[in-house]
C-alpha cells in the first residue's frame, strides 16, 4: 500500500457525517471527493487538502501545512500536510473547514 491506511481511516471518520463523499484511488493514494470534486486525500508522504486560492494563506498558517508540489511545481489552491497535521484534531479540522468552504461551492460533477 502506497499510503498510510491509518491516516486514510482518520479522514474517513472526519468525513463520515458528510453527504456526497466518495473515495477514489489516485496518485498512489486515496482522494476523497465531495460531489465529484477533489476535497482532500492521503498519499505516501502525508496528505493534501484542496482549499482554493482564497483560503491558501490561512491553510499555510496551519502547522504542518506547506505548498503542494507533486509535479515539482507549486499547485495553487492546494496544500500538502504532514502525517501529524492529519492526525491532529485541531489542524485537520481547520484544514477540512477551509477545503469544505472552497469545494462545497463548486458545481457537482
Amino acid at each position: 500500500m502506497a499510503y498510510d491506511e491509518g491516516l486514510a481511516q482518520i479522514m474517513r471518520e472526519a468525513l463520515a457525517e458528510t453527504s456526497g463523499i466518495a473515495e477514489k484511488n489516485m496518485f498512489g493514494g486515496v482522494c476523497f471527493m465531495l460531489n465529484g470534486n477533489m476535497l482532500c486525500g492521503v498519499h505516501k508522504e502525508g496528505g493534501m487538502f484542496r482549499v482554493g486560492k482564497d483560503n491558501e494563506v490561512a491553510a499555510l498558517a496551519v502547522e504542518g501545512a506547506g505548498p503542494l508540489t507533486f509535479t515539482k511545481r507549486k499547485m495553487g489552491g492546494m496544500v500538502d500536510v504532514t502525517d501529524e497535521a492529519i492526525a491532529g484534531d485541531e489542524s485537520r479540522t481547520r484544514l477540512m473547514a477551509l477545503a469544505m468552504d472552497f469545494v462545497g461551492g463548486l458545481p457537482a460533477k
